[in-house]
């Protein structure tokens, strides 16, 4: 029996809508995407294969929206919330916005694939095209810390497109689960630990140290963003390095000297400690 007489046999077997299920079943257990009482938005959601997967990986006390320009039948076995739009436009954004409220999703998925046209050119363009908007409702849905999951095709565009996702999250992978058919070139991006640091690795800026860390480390407050800087002191204003970012917060290092008030005017300089 085929790979895909197996996944198909499978779907049915179990009550999925599509063998496209299990291609989310075996993203998540490889990297964890889904816990308990989170709020996932499944972009290009019809017919449906992934939001059971995601509201069973969620719980009753999770979130699960999806949207499609088709319609989807409810699921009969879990209060998902679908809205039937151009994930593009401002008032499907709107009621997408309204459905993970303030705090933002902790998860957005896509299975979305143009339609396939045979020129595989042109189909991997479309694939990128789509990928790419989904990354941007993701950008304007996700909280800090979330992740993102979008399928596209491979090709010349792809790279790109990764970089471009890689820029704004932690860390970032192309995977292929064992669920997608051989013959297919199709591959997801899994993006985790989506970042909202008003600041990029490798920029150089002076900022005042405001705080303190449980630790001892300086630091400095960005529109809201912390950023540590180890060696220093509440007061001090010191131009530093940024030298790694998480979700809610960063390192930098310290790159100035610091002269120390009262002295012949040369001071000692205050190197700057590396982080590991």
């Amino acid at each position: 029996m085929g790979r895909k007489d197996d996944y198909y046999n499978r779907a049915k077997q179990q009550g999925y809508r599509s063998r496209a299920s299990y291609k989310l079943k075996q993203i998540d257990e490889d990297a964890g995407l889904f816990e308990r009482g989170d709020t996932v938005v499944d972009l290009g959601a019809a017919p449906g294969g992934w939001l059971q997967v995601a509201a069973e990986a969620v719980g009753d006390a999770g979130t699960v929206v999806g949207v499609d320009l088709q319609r989807i039948e409810d699921l009969d076995d879990h209060d998902v919330e679908t809205i039937r739009g151009d994930m593009t436009q401002e008032r499907t954004q709107h009621y997408l916005k309204k459905a993970v409220d303030e705090g933002g999703a902790d998860v957005v998925i896509s299975d979305m694939a143009p339609n396939m046209t045979g020129e595989y050119s042109l189909d991997h363009a479309r694939s990128v095209h789509l990928a790419r908007q989904a990354f941007a409702v993701a950008e304007e849905l996700l909280a800090p810390g979330g992740d993102f999951v979008v399928k596209v095709f491979q090709g010349e565009d792809l790279h790109a497109f990764r970089e471009d996702v890689a820029a704004e999250f932690e860390y970032v992978r192309t995977v292929s689960p064992p669920a997608s058919r051989d013959a297919s070139s199709e591959v997801y991006i899994v993006a985790r630990g989506r970042l909202t640091a008003p600041v990029a690795e490798g920029d150089r800026l002076k900022v005042t140290i405001e705080g303190l860390g449980d630790e001892g480390d300086g630091i400095a407050y960005l529109e809201g963003y912390s950023l540590f800087v180890p060696g220093t002191e509440v007061g001090d204003t010191v131009e530093v390095v940024v030298d790694d970012l998480k979700p809610r917060f960063g390192f930098a290092e310290r790159v100035d000297e610091v002269v120390d008030e009262g002295s012949d005017g040369r001071g000692d300089a205050d190197r700057k400690e590396s982080i590991e």
